[in-house]
Formats: C-alpha cells, structure tokens, sequence
C-alpha cells in the first residue's frame, strides 16, 4: 500500500513539474505576434486570417506555426474558440463570458457587449444535470444587418 502512494506523489509532482515547465515556455517572435493579431482584432479570426496579416511581416512564418501557437493559447486559456464558422475555427482573445452573434450568410462572428450570459442559466444547468459547469457561451445565430441592407439592395 505504502508503495502505491509513493508511486502517486511521484506522478503528481512529475505532473506539476511539467505544468510549470510549460508555463516557461520560450517567449518568440512570432508567438507574441500570434497572439498580439488574435488580441487586436474584433473580427473573431482563423488562423488562415492570422496566418495572411503576419505573413508580409514575418516571411518565414508557416500557417503550421499558426496552428500550433493557437492550439497552445487555448490549452492556456489565453484565447477562445468561438466555434467553426463556414468551415473555418474562429478565436477570440476575448476570454471573459460574453455574447456572441454569426452571420450565416458572409460569417461575421459579432460581439453582443449589450447582452450578457445570465449567470442564472449555469445554476440551472448544475441542477438538472448534477455536475458542474466551468464555461458557458451564449452564441445567436442568422443575417447580420449587412447582409440584409444587401438583399433589399
């Protein structure tokens, strides 16, 4: 017995050693930039969309250093996703709950600062499931004003 509980301290110290070992990860060039577009920008992008305004920029840069830079933020909790969107994930650097409109028409991914995520619906949920919940994301879904003004055009 007293040999499991060595073996366990030792997977849990390994386990917090590694985490703090990924907390010092080297800072880069190109992952502050990265991350710097996500954050500087209101459109919600793909990596396709941070990949094409880094590029000009940082001409070594490859779209797979994008994606692996952004699958890290969000392991991290540094950015969110937004949910696939025509096809491509979306992002935000905007991590605090918050509202969410998609245009199902051009995919424009808007945030909604007017409304926010009733705190009430998370104690609802724990009720009726047991559990307990660590996010929620409010996200409506149709025609942005844009794309209607287009149609009565």
């Amino acid at each position: 017995m007293r040999m499991y509980a060595i073996i366990i301290m030792q997977a849990i110290i390994i386990t917090e050693m590694e985490r703090q070992m990924e907390k010092i990860r080297k800072r880069s060039k190109k992952r502050d930039a990265i991350l710097a577009c996500i954050c500087g920008t209101d459109c919600h992008p793909s990596a396709e969309w941070v990949y094409t305004q880094l590029k000009p920029q940082i001409p070594d840069l490859s779209l797979g250093t994008v994606y692996r830079n952004i699958s890290m933020f969000r392991e991290e909790g540094t950015i969110v996703s937004v949910g696939v969107v025509n096809g491509l994930e979306r992002f935000d650097g905007e991590t605090r709950p918050h509202v969410h409109f998609i245009c199902e028409d051009c995919g424009a991914v808007l945030d909604i600062s007017a409304i926010e995520v009733p705190t009430e619906l998370a104690a609802l949920a724990e009720q009726a499931t047991g559990g307990m919940v660590s996010d929620c994301r409010l996200t409506f879904r149709g025609r942005c004003k844009h794309c209607m003004a287009e149609e009565i055009a």
